[in-house]
């Protein structure tokens, strides 16, 4: 389902003004980022499409339709909505806050939280959370309550307010990678909300760039905004090191995968003069032991350096650079889908291949 903002405008009666003439066209299936500083009227864009807040003029319509002509209630049940701290009932369980949606229109008890249930597990949650309440979760997995919840609306529109801008990064991290798998699998049309360029370049097939003021400043891929800011104004805000967050766009193909000793834990481990990576029994990272390190009896994970971070094979070539520049051993772990290792690159070698990229100009 497509998403159009026809010149839309909203001022309040205090003559602010917090989106001023936006147009713009969020394609079906993908995922489009506001992103933009404080006051620049990305959540203002957002609740308009909703109709949590009117517009002063212009239109906005859901494939060719104006969300105007209709009821705004019914219009708001079939659209999921996901704010930051998720937002939860909190006198209601877990299973009920996600069967809300279902109930209201109509659906049995039974079958709501049936549905319910199906959802937890969609977001990676255990169904026996589904007993407790949003108080007895941590914020990640509030969260995830929180998107199983706009799921639960089955809209192929999906409205996302700063989910996870309230975790810390790691759990983050994790929330987005959910977020992108289950658009992989669901395909629907998203429109999320940041402040965080990172996020936005992480998840976004379009970045609308905001200026304070409600204007649109630039609307295009990621590449194109990190490489091709139109103005001092987009390139002050995607910041000085969008040529490193560009990399995320650039093929790793030419870097090298280099052998590494491993050691497994709880093995017999002799003293040596080099760096070694520790696995575990399924040849998993778990840790760097090093060089000239006495281990007496078998090999434990408080003997170990952490580290840095992991590089997925066939991921673009960021993911290489930042391994090989966070690890203590100098040396990228390098792995594949199931997080088994398979081998290390070396910063060195990384650069040399950016270098002789024409497009990492």
């Amino acid at each position: 389902m497509t998403i159009e903002f026809r010149e839309v405008t909203k001022q309040y009666p205090d003559g602010t003004v917090a989106v001023n003439k936006l147009s713009l066209t969020v394609e079906d299936g993908t995922i489009t980022v506001f992103v933009g500083p404080s006051g620049c009227g990305k959540t203002t864009s957002l609740r308009m499409i909703n109709r949590m807040v009117e517009p002063t003029s212009g239109q906005v319509l859901l494939d060719g339709k104006d969300v105007s002509e209709g009821d705004p209630a019914l219009l708001r049940r079939g659209i999921g909505y996901v704010i930051q701290h998720a937002g939860l009932f909190p006198h209601r369980t877990v299973l009920d806050n996600v069967a809300t949606v279902p109930l209201l229109s109509g659906w049995d008890k039974g079958k709501a939280r049936k549905r319910a249930a199906e959802l937890l597990e969609t977001v990676g949650l255990p169904v026996e959370l589904g007993k407790r309440y949003p108080a007895q979760l941590s914020g990640g997995q509030q969260q995830r309550v929180g998107v199983a919840r706009a799921l639960a609306a089955d809209s192929p529109v999906l409205l996302m307010d700063e989910p996870f801008s309230a975790v810390d990064p790691i759990v983050r991290e994790e929330l987005q990678d959910e977020l992108l798998r289950l658009q992989s699998q669901l395909g629907k049309t998203i429109v999320f909300v940041t402040h965080d360029i990172d996020e936005a370049v992480r998840l976004g097939d379009k970045i609308a760039v905001l200026r304070v003021g409600g204007v649109l400043a630039q609307y295009g891929t990621p590449s194109d905004v990190l490489r091709h800011p139109v103005d001092d104004f987009v390139a002050s805000f995607v910041g000085k090191d969008r040529g490193y967050r560009g990399l995320s766009f650039l093929a790793a193909d030419g870097v090298e995968v280099k052998d590494v000793e491993l050691i497994e834990l709880g093995s017999s481990v002799s003293t040596s003069d080099s760096w070694r990576l520790a696995v575990n029994s399924e040849k998993q990272p778990r840790g760097w032991l090093p060089p000239g390190s006495t281990v007496e009896g078998p090999l434990t994970s408080p003997q170990l350096v952490a580290g840095g971070s992991l590089w997925v094979q066939g991921t673009p070539i960021r993911g290489a650079l930042d391994a090989a520049l966070s690890s203590p051993a100098s040396l990228g772990v390098v792995v594949d889908d199931e997080h088994r290792v398979v081998g290390v690159v070396v910063a060195r070698q990384v650069l040399e291949v950016i270098e002789a990229t024409p497009q990492a100009s």
